[in-house]
């Protein structure tokens, strides 16, 4: 498996803010969003099994598996597998280019936060989530989030503030919420907090 990195924090957005988490970061990612903070160029290789071992390393009985995008990384089936075999909640966060076809051990996860991008609105794949999180990137944001809203259902729907050059945009956030009914805000609180 191609990898970024593998580390322990708390979960810093969404309804899941505050839980402690192993993150397990791929590598690779299918978009290529121009305000993208994440860098996803594999930085290490790793078997199923020494991943395991890696995460059971840590204190937190959660797993979050992000990237990059997920649902386009080897192997993911067999980890999925071996995680939930030895007991862990496991959360997935991907930009919903792909759904349970592409990927089916989405169906096996315990929590998928899908975050589409305004930026490829006609690549959503994925119809269902436990929550929707909208990066508020540019003006029209909000008739996008209605859009999103038609194609995938969610319990939660969040506009999260864009980040451009280390700044939140938190006014454009705003704005976009007003116009909306049934979203929230939700904040990148581990970069304003200072914590990974």
């Amino acid at each position: 498996m191609k990898l970024v990195e593998v580390f322990e924090s708390l979960q810093g957005e969404g309804r899941n803010s505050g839980r402690r988490c192993v993150f397990v970061r791929f590598a690779g990612c299918n978009l290529d969003c121009p305000w993208c903070d994440t860098a996803h160029d594999a930085r290490f290789e790793m078997t199923v099994g020494e991943l395991v071992a890696e995460i059971a390393q840590y204190r937190a009985r959660s797993v979050v598996l992000t990237g990059g995008e997920p649902t386009v990384a080897k192997g993911v089936d067999e980890l999925v597998a071996a995680l939930k075999e030895r007991g862990y909640w496991i959360a997935v966060e991907t930009n919903g280019t792909n759904g349970i076809d592409e990927a089916p051990w989405l169906a096996f996860v315990d929590y998928i936060a899908c975050s589409p991008k305004i930026e490829r609105p006609g690549s959503l794949r994925l119809a269902h989530a436990d929550e929707v999180r909208v990066v508020a990137s540019c003006v029209g944001a909000a008739d996008f989030c209605r859009a999103v809203r038609e194609r995938i259902e969610a319990t939660d729907y969040y506009v999260s503030p864009c980040e451009r050059d280390g700044k939140m945009d938190f006014a454009l956030a705003k704005e976009t919420l007003e116009s909306l009914d049934g979203w929230s805000l939700s904040v990148q609180l581990h970069k304003l907090l200072g914590f990974r």
